[in-house]
C-alpha cells in the first residue's frame, strides 16, 4: 500500500529547475525526479553489450552500507514508502504509473533505472526525499546515492481501481518479478533464468537484474515495454518484457544470454511458488487450515499434444522430475482449487494466480523439471518449474528464448478433455477389515470434458501404471453430487522400500476416431513417497 499523505509538487517549477541544469526530462515521465544525462539505447545495442559482457569476468556488484541496510528487516523495509505524486508517468503518458522499492536488508543490491524516449535514455537518479520514512529510519543513512531495489507498474490511472494504492506487476530481488491475475493477488513469482537449482556440490546462483529501462509508449496505449540487463557470474542476459493489463496479466519475454562458462541446469522461464500441504495428504494437526499453497499442481501441454497434471509434493527430501519433452506447447504452475472454504485464510490462498509459459518458436528437446523441497512453513518458496534444454549449456555460447506469460486464474488454453481436479489418499483396503501394512488409497475425482457425454451406462476405464508395486481395488463411480461429468477412481497401490513411485493415470471410453476407446481425461502423474 502507497503511503500519499504528501502533496503534489509543482510540476512547472521542477521542470524549470530541471532544464536549467541541462537535463529535462523525457516528455510527461515526471517533473518531480531527477534524470541524468541522455545517451542512445536500443535493445540491440544491449544485446551487443551483453555480447562483450559474455566475454568479460564477472564483477560483483558491492552494495552501498550493508551494515545500514541489514538494520531495514521486513518491519523497517515496509515502512518506507515512495511518493506516489513523484511516480514515472503520473500524468501519462502511459495509463499506468510506475514507482519504485528502497533498498533494504533482503534488497542490497541497487538497480539503475531509466527512461527511454525517442531511442534516448536517462538515468532516473535516486534521491531520498522520494521516500516517505520514520524519522528513525536507518534508511536516512544512507545518503542521496544508494539507488532503487525494484519497481512496480501501479493500476490504470482513469480504471476503477484507485491506482495510488494498487499495483499489477512488480519487479524485485535478483531476477524475480510477479503480477495479479483477475482475482487481484499475488501469489507466486517468474525468473529471468535459473542456474544450477538443486545441483549436487554446486551453490546455485542468482543472476541479477543491474539496470532496468522503461519505455515511454504513445499516449494512452495499452501496452508497456521494459528492458533489462541481467549480470551473474556464469550469464549476462539482455531482456525485453512487453507487459498487457486487461482482467489478467499478459508478460511477453524476449531473451538473449551470453555464458561466461558451464551451466549444470540451465532454467528457462523458471517460475517459482510454495506448497506447504493440502487435503491431498495432510499431517495431523500441523495447522488450523485445511489447505496452504500457492500452486496445487504442474500442467504440461506437450508437444505431441498430451494433456498432463502433475499434483504438487512437499517431500521428505529434495526431489528433482523430469517431463521430457520436444518443442513443448505449454507449462505452468497452476492454483485449481479456488474454494475459500478449502483455506479459510485472510491472506487469500484461493484468488493466488495460476502461471502459464508458452514457448514462442521451436524450443527443440528437453525437459519440465520440477523441482520440489520439502518446507514446514509457508514463507519458504520450495517449488521450482522450468524449461531445461536438452544440449548442455557451454560457456562461450549464445541463447535466445522468447516466450508469453499469463497470469490468470486458469491457463489460457484450458484442455478439452476432462481435468484432474482432486487427490486423495488414505489408507488401503476395505472399511470393517484389517487393513493391510504398506498400502495405500488414492482417489481421484475428474470433471467435466467428455464425460459430461457419457451415454447412460457407459463407465469410464482408468488406464494405471506405477514405476513399481502392484494395484488392488481398481474402479471408477460417479461422484454422487449431481454434477455432470464429475466421475471418481479409486485404487490400492502395494510398494515396499523408501524409493518413489512415480504413478500414471488417465480415463478412456466410447469410441475414439481410430474405432478404439477414446481418451476422456488429461493425464495425472503422481510422485508417491511410501515413507511418508
Amino acid at each position: 500500500m502507497i503511503d500519499r499523505r504528501h502533496l503534489l509538487r509543482s510540476a512547472a517549477a521542477a521542470t524549470a529547475g530541471l532544464a536549467a541544469s541541462g537535463f529535462a526530462p523525457p516528455a510527461l515521465a515526471s517533473a518531480g525526479l531527477t534524470y541524468g544525462a541522455p545517451t542512445p539505447f536500443s535493445f540491440d545495442a544491449l544485446k551487443e553489450r551483453v555480447r562483450r559482457m559474455g566475454k568479460e569476468a564477472y564483477t560483483a556488484p558491492q552494495p552501498a552500507r550493508p551494515d545500514v541496510l541489514h538494520r531495514l528487516d521486513y518491519d523497517q523495509h515496509g515502512q518506507i514508502k515512495f511518493k506516489t505524486d513523484l511516480a514515472l508517468w503520473a500524468e501519462g503518458p502511459s495509463p499506468f504509473p510506475v514507482t519504485f522499492f528502497h533498498l533494504g536488508r533482503y534488497f542490497q543490491k541497487p538497480v539503475r533505472m531509466h527512461v527511454v524516449d525517442m531511442g534516448q535514455a536517462r538515468e532516473i537518479l535516486y534521491e531520498d526525499h522520494y521516500f516517505d520514512m520514520p524519522a528513525t529510519s536507518p534508511a536516512r543513512e544512507l545518503g542521496k546515492t544508494t539507488g532503487f531495489a525494484g519497481f512496480r507498474f501501479q493500476e490504470r490511472r482513469d480504471g476503477k481501481l484507485d491506482w495510488r494504492n494498487n499495483d499489477w506487476v512488480a519487479f524485485l530481488g535478483a531476477s524475480y518479478f510477479r503480477a495479479i491475475g483477475e482475482n487481484f493477488q499475488y501469489g507466486l513469482s517468474a525468473r529471468g533464468l535459473a542456474v544450477n537449482t538443486v545441483v549436487h556440490d554446486v551453490p546455485e546462483e542468482f543472476p541479477d537484474f543491474t539496470q532496468v529501462w522503461f519505455e515511454t509508449p504513445a499516449q494512452g496505449g495499452d501496452t508497456v515495454t521494459v528492458y533489462a540487463l541481467m549480470d551473474g557470474p556464469s550469464v549476462a542476459g539482455a531482456y525485453r518484457f512487453m507487459m498487457r493489463r486487461d482482467n489478467k496479466v499478459v508478460i511477453d519475454v524476449d531473451s538473449f544470454l551470453m555464458l561466461r562458462r558451464d551451466v549444470t541446469r540451465l532454467g528457462i522461464a523458471p517460475l517459482t511458488s510454495m506448497f506447504w500441504y493440502s487435503e491431498t495428504a495432510k499431517p495431523t494437526m500441523i495447522d488450523w487450515r485445511p489447505e496452504i499453497h500457492d500452486s496445487d499442481g504442474l500442467a504440461m501441454w506437450t508437444g505431441a499434444g498430451e494433456r498432463i497434471w502433475r499434483p504438487l509434493n512437499n517431500p521428505p527430501r529434495s526431489q528433482v522430475s523430469a517431463f521430457s519433452d520436444a518443442t513443448p506447447r505449454g507449462f505452468g504452475l497452476l492454483q485449481r482449487d479456488r474454494s475459500f472454504d478449502h483455506y479459510l485464510d485472510g491472506v487469500f490462498y484461493d484468488r493466488r494466480p495460476s502461471l502459464w509459459i508458452e514457448p514462442r518458436g521451436d524450443w527443440g528437446r528437453g525437459t519440465v523439471q520440477l523441482v520440489e523441497n520439502p518446507t514446514d512453513d509457508e514463507i519458504h518458496d520450495n517449488i521450482v518449474a522450468m524449461w531445461v534444454p536438452s544440449e548442455p549449456a557451454r560457456a562461450g555460447q549464445d541463447l535466445s528464448y522468447s516466450y508469453r506469460t499469463v497470469w490468470a486464474a486458469e491457463e489460457p488454453d484450458p484442455t478439452p478433455l476432462a481435468r484432474c481436479v482432486a487427490t486423495r489418499l488414505g489408507n488401503g483396503g476395505a472399511p470393517g477389515t484389517a487393513r493391510p501394512r504398506g498400502v495405500r488409497k488414492f482417489m481421484l475425482e475428474f470433471l467435466g470434458g467428455p464425460l459430461k457425454d457419457l451415454p447412460v451406462g457407459l463407465r469410464p476405464e482408468p488406464v494405471l501404471t506405477a514405476s513399481r508395486g502392484s494395484f488392488s481395488y481398481i474402479r471408477t463411480e460417479a461422484v454422487p453430487n449431481d454434477v455432470p461429468g464429475h466421475w471418481r477412481v479409486q485404487f490400492d497401490l502395494a510398494a515396499e522400500g523408501r524409493e518413489p513411485v512415480e504413478l500414471r493415470c488417465y480415463l478412456k471410453g466410447g469410441s475414439g476416431a481410430a474405432g478404439g476407446p477414446a481418451v476422456l481425461s488429461e493425464t495425472w502423474l503422481y510422485q508417491y513417497h511410501p515413507d511418508r
